[in-house]
């Protein structure tokens, strides 16, 4: 492809979503208003980012996979010529497939808000800011300035606070407060570490400080300057014990913040860490990486744990009926929770790979990446349905007398969940297995100068990780689609459960193309591989191989 219509097409994904934002707080034209100006802006949302998507996919195909290393597609524009901070845009090998990601999943959940608009405010509103965080997470991806790349960072935070706290559910003010606090302060911390790089390193370009490998800084710079920076995307990826924020936004958060925030913004932190720390810092991230390791085994272990609490049945109380009384209060059991804590072990393995410091490790970390984007939006999307159509997402009730039983009340919905379920536990063909199997393998051998033992200690309880991920996935299953209280053919009580729909025409077309992606990156892992392992030979090397 052309390299001006390269330069176009990532150009059109940062700055269209932007203006597509600000377009939809105009009136509608007249010819343009549909039923209603509700629609109007709505059908508006899902025209722009289907338009990102189109130029997302027109990028990738145009994108020179023979060169996955080589930075294609770049603007290099002056901007603060006194600082040398640059609009530099560009996108590689590592980029390209969460460019794509954020496009899709952001077109699914304009298309899912469509036809299921969120209780809330006006819908201008939420579209504009949808379209804004959009706008803002793509930049993320392809800016090569570190002080774009911190603003764009930023960008994101506030329309994912309005998000949360006006159209949220329960506690969503608490919730979203909490989440703009530490995000916030993580990022202040990050603002002094990438001041220093650039100041230091007498630039704010990417490429170039990737390529001085971290030459022009001394060791102590980069020890203080890896420090302020892996703090502040830790608390974006999220890790142990910074993620506490993550749990309380997810279960606030309507379906389309879940499936955001879940499926892009958290990439956010952990792409920070593979692009900025480890070329520009290698000697703090390499003094920083058993620390790093620690903290995400304890996130895997700590989040399967969380997720086995909230699986299980809480205790209860018979009454003279025979009914049974949960015991259990508060966001307890609440299935939206579990899948937020899940997010806290499976961004583990992520952090795991990329404290390995090797080619396997890394090329893990961004396969895990892509995998718990898909993975994790199709679970928010499944269960937010549940929601709408039974009213709950506590466990106990799903689970009860009158509780889902998906296989037999909306089989389709149910097999989805359990699709889910089970690529979400890394069952092999799925996408969800590469990841962290590639994780685990580079914690096998990490890099040099690295203890080897305490990293064998490290897979194994990573992999003690993904049996209890199989044990609370599968009690889920088991609750959600079965049932805990079996109804008996001819026993009078089908009507304690009442019809449930099944799975209809929009969400089949907003959830397949996820569940087709979770098959084919586990039947066809290099297809991913071989866009992501040049560049990360690359960015370990320092820009030379």
């Amino acid at each position: 492809m052309n390299h001006t219509v390269q330069q176009l097409l990532l150009a059109a994904l940062v700055v269209l979503p932007l203006l597509g934002s600000v377009a939809a707080l105009l009136p509608a034209p007249p010819g343009l208003r549909g039923r209603g100006p509700d629609q109007a802006v709505m059908r508006h949302g899902v025209t722009v980012t289907g338009v990102v998507l189109a130029a997302a996919i027109a990028l990738a195909a145009g994108f020179d996979h023979d060169h996955p290393a080589r930075m294609q597609a770049q603007t290099d524009i002056g901007w603060i010529p006194a600082l040398d901070i640059r609009i530099h845009l560009g996108v590689d090998g590592v980029s390209l497939p969460l460019l794509v990601l954020t496009a899709l999943l952001t077109f699914l959940s304009a298309l899912y808000a469509y036809f299921n608009r969120p209780s809330g405010p006006s819908p201008k509103a939420f579209v504009a800011l949808l379209l804004l965080l959009e706008s803002g997470t793509l930049a993320s991806f392809a800016v090569l300035d570190l002080m774009l790349f911190f603003l764009a960072f930023e960008m994101v935070l506030i329309p994912m606070y309005f998000l949360i706290n006006r159209w949220g559910g329960a506690e969503r003010e608490r919730a979203a407060w909490r989440f703009i606090l530490y995000t916030l302060l993580g990022s202040v911390v990050m603002l002094l570490g990438l001041l220093l790089v650039g100041l230091k390193g007498g630039t704010f370009d990417m490429v170039a400080l990737a390529t001085d490998n971290g030459s022009g800084l001394s060791h102590t710079t980069q020890l203080i300057a890896a420090l302020a920076i892996i703090v502040g995307l830790a608390v974006k990826a999220p890790m142990w014990p910074l993620h506490s924020w993550l749990p309380d936004a997810h279960t606030a958060a309507p379906t389309v913040g879940s499936v955001l925030l879940a499926g892009v913004l958290l990439k956010m932190g952990t792409y920070g860490l593979v692009r900025i720390v480890l070329p520009m810092a290698p000697e703090g991230a390499h003094t920083y990486a058993p620390y790093l390791a620690a903290f995400a085994v304890v996130g895997i272990i700590y989040g399967s744990l969380a997720c086995l609490a909230l699986a299980l049945p809480s205790p209860t109380t018979t009454l003279n009926g025979g009914s049974a009384l949960s015991e259990r209060s508060g966001a307890g059991g609440d299935l939206k929770r579990l899948i937020a804590y899940s997010s806290v072990g499976h961004m583990g393995f992520v952090l795991l790979g990329i404290a390995t410091l090797t080619p396997t490790g890394v090329n893990g970390a961004l396969f895990a990446n892509i995998a718990h984007g898909l993975i994790t939006g199709l679970l928010f999307f499944l269960v937010g349905a549940l929601k709408d159509r039974s009213g709950t997402t506590d466990l106990d009730q799903l689970a009860g007398t009158s509780g889902a039983a998906l296989y037999g009340r909306a089989p389709r919905l149910g097999g989805l969940l359990a699709f889910g379920a089970v690529a979400s536990l890394g069952l092999p063909g799925l996408a969800g297995f590469w990841g962290e199997m590639l994780a685990m393998f580079g914690a096998f051998d990490p890099a040099d100068g690295l203890s080897r033992p305490a990293y064998l200690t490290y897979m194994a309880l990573a992999a003690f990780g993904t049996l209890l991920t199989a044990a609370y996935m599968l009690i889920v299953v088991r609750r959600v689609c079965m049932g805990d209280h079996p109804i008996e053919p001819g026993t009078g009580s089908e009507a304690e459960r009442p019809a449930l729909a099944d799975v209809h025409g929009h969400e089949f077309a907003a959830w397949s193309p996820l569940v087709a992606l979770t098959v084919l990156a586990g039947l066809w892992p290099a297809a991913l591989l071989g866009l992501t392992d040049p560049a990360v030979q690359q960015l370990l090397a320092g820009g030379t191989r």
